[in-house]
């Protein structure tokens, strides 16, 4: 299997955004549900393949903005009827993604998302949800506009991580897939 170490990004980067049962991870004082991964994170040797593979080609043979995060519920969303049937074992390769995080065998950002934004990115982006606010006793709607928000928000802060260090993919990928006509760096 041949591997390659990858070059500092020459372009803006793709993101997969994980929302995943909470972990507390050591000297924290918040937990964490939501990691944020380099799409080339999915090329990861250590990431369960062909399918690791097949979803980077859904997340980046699409048209993207550069450094746009796209959540898995995004991808579902795109791949409609199809399913993941054909696509490959999604929960298998998010598993593997927070593994290799974890452990340090690439970069993750990490958050800690309230339950609303959790609710919004776990919908696809057309999804409304309602929620309950205790405070004034009203339910609230929230949908398409706060979504696109919420993510604009996450892309500036990664933004900013990534001025003081790069999401690294990990040290061994696989080969990435001849570009499509609307691709950019994943």
């Amino acid at each position: 299997m041949t591997t390659q170490t990858p070059d500092a990004p020459a372009a803006p980067h793709l993101y997969l955004l994980i929302l995943h049962e909470p972990y507390w991870p050591p000297h924290s004082a918040r937990e964490v549900n939501a990691t944020i991964v380099a799409a080339a994170t999915l090329l990861h040797r250590h990431v369960l393949q062909p399918d690791g593979l097949h979803i980077h080609t859904l997340l980046s043979h699409r048209r993207r903005e550069p450094g746009e995060i796209v959540p898995l519920a995004t991808l579902t969303h795109e791949l409609a009827e199809a399913g993941w049937g054909h696509a490959g074992e999604w929960e298998h390769v998010t598993t593997d993604l927070l593994a290799l995080t974890r452990l340090g065998e690439c970069h993750g950002h990490t958050v800690a998302m309230p339950a609303v934004q959790r609710a919004l990115l776990c919908s696809g982006p057309d999804a409304q949800i309602t929620s309950f606010n205790p405070h004034t006793g009203a339910r609230e709607t929230h949908g398409p506009a706060e979504r696109a928000r919420l993510l604009h928000s996450l892309t500036d802060h990664v933004r900013q991580a990534e001025v003081a260090r790069p999401l690294w993919a990990g040290d061994t990928l696989l080969p990435k897939p001849p570009p499509g006509p609307d691709d950019f760096e994943a």
